[in-house]
């Protein structure tokens, strides 16, 4: 059901495939394929440009244009490296699929194929892996959970080709996100039918044998879950130490739930924020005491700059709001990503923008780093930068591009 507050926004916002029972904004902003075929191989990042793209500390390693993947437009992105080969592969959704890329050698990134989606096109697509298998999920009717070996990367020949699924799980129908804890053998579907067992909260997936997946139960106490992030717990809070916790965005409030007990999960709490506008997505800090949260339509309804929300996490049954972090510019906030001590943020029309985090107990957040992957503008529209994965150990950063397709980058000076 759509909020009211949000019905201007989604007529604006309005696009040619069929949507599912998601919130009216994450629409993607779909952009016409432009044909473009032509790959960008590397460039530096020199006087503040490499190539066309404004850039701060970050050099464009490559570029697959949408036409070259045979798509409309891009949404999710994750990676995968080889524990054999140490091979780097890049897993990008599409509105009709998810491609598979090698991006270890940098001036020959090569589209290895592509495994089409399982029921309809759709805007929305997510990846997430679990050991050596990529686990699909999107918000096409009936598309349920697609599941991958990703060792078959290894032998492809004659790039490239059309992959099938190694198994599909369909205990739910359409689906926004899928969650992993590497920590445990568990995934966790969030975003499906609002009028399902869960209503539209999390569905807990026993991932033990990844070709057969089994429904563990789910949480569905707090409504719709957008995304969450799912820790094994070693932060300051000593009551959870070793639990297994979520942390859910779900619209108009974030929730913490332990989940160890996949049978009797346990709402820790909730809580909400000033403007509240949609609670889209949240990550914590590796210590696991800072939660730097997304809400993707405050800048459109309030007029902020691109606002990251901050919360600290020291006692998990009351959360406090620390001073945001608010952007260079206009563009709307979409999926970041911590690492160490910096905040990888898809910045929609402002591209990836990568915050030092390090003074973030003082409350204090400063942008080192950008590549804006949407030259054209920095306006708050849907539109540019869809989601970043950061964690190659090689350095390599990959960004989805809803209109552009994929970039790879990596620090001009690691």
């Amino acid at each position: 059901m759509l909020k009211t507050g949000f019905l201007a926004l989604a007529v604006l916002l309005a696009f040619a495939c069929s949507k599912g029972d998601n919130s009216p904004i994450d629409q993607g902003g779909q952009i016409p394929d432009t044909g473009d075929s032509i790959p960008e191989l590397f460039t530096p990042c020199e006087n503040g440009m490499a190539a066309s793209y404004p850039c701060l500390g970050l050099d464009m390693l490559g570029h697959l244009p949408m036409g070259l993947l045979k798509a409309t437009y891009a949404n999710d992105i994750w990676g995968w490296q080889d524990p054999v080969t140490d091979r780097e592969y890049a897993l990008i959704g599409l509105d009709n699929g998810t491609a598979f890329v090698d991006i270890t050698e940098t001036g020959n990134i090569t589209y290895l194929g592509k495994l089409p989606t399982a029921t309809t096109n759709s805007s929305w697509r997510d990846i997430k892996v679990y050991e050596d298998f990529a686990l699909i999920v999107s918000e096409a009717a009936g598309h349920g959970m697609q599941i991958f070996d990703l060792t078959r990367l290894r032998s492809v020949t004659g790039p490239p080709v059309t992959f099938d699924a190694d198994a599909r799980y369909t205990g739910f129908g359409n689906c926004h996100n899928i969650v992993v804890n590497p920590a445990n053998d568990f995934a966790y579907a969030v975003g499906t039918a609002r009028d399902d067992a869960f209503n539209g909260g999390v569905h807990f997936i026993n991932m033990q044998d990844p070709l057969n997946p089994m429904a563990a139960g789910g949480f569905g106490m707090r409504g719709y879950t957008h995304d969450a992030q799912v820790i094994t717990y070693n932060g300051p809070d000593t009551n959870y130490t070793g639990k297994e916790i979520l942390i859910g965005s779900n619209e108009t409030q974030v929730v913490l739930v332990d989940v160890t007990d996949k049978e009797a999960p346990v709402l820790i709490s909730s809580f909400q924020y000033g403007n509240i506008s949609y609670t889209h997505q949240g990550w914590v800090t590796e210590d696991h005491r800072y939660l730097l949260l997304g809400d993707e339509g405050d800048e459109i309804n309030f007029g902020f700059n691109s606002r990251t929300l901050v919360f600290d996490l020291t006692d998990l049954t009351n959360p406090m709001p620390l001073t945001p972090y608010i952007g260079a510019t206009t563009a709307i906030d979409h999926n970041g990503y911590v690492l160490g001590n910096e905040f990888y943020l898809a910045n929609y029309s402002a591209g990836l923008r990568v915050m030092d985090i390090s003074g973030i107990s003082g409350q204090s957040i400063t942008e080192k780093a950008y590549f804006d992957t949407q030259p054209e503008n920095n306006t708050a529209s849907f539109t540019g930068a869809w989601s970043v994965y950061p964690y190659f150990e090689s350095g390599k950063i990959i960004v989805s591009d809803i209109g552009s397709g994929l970039f790879v980058l990596a620090k001009t000076n690691p």
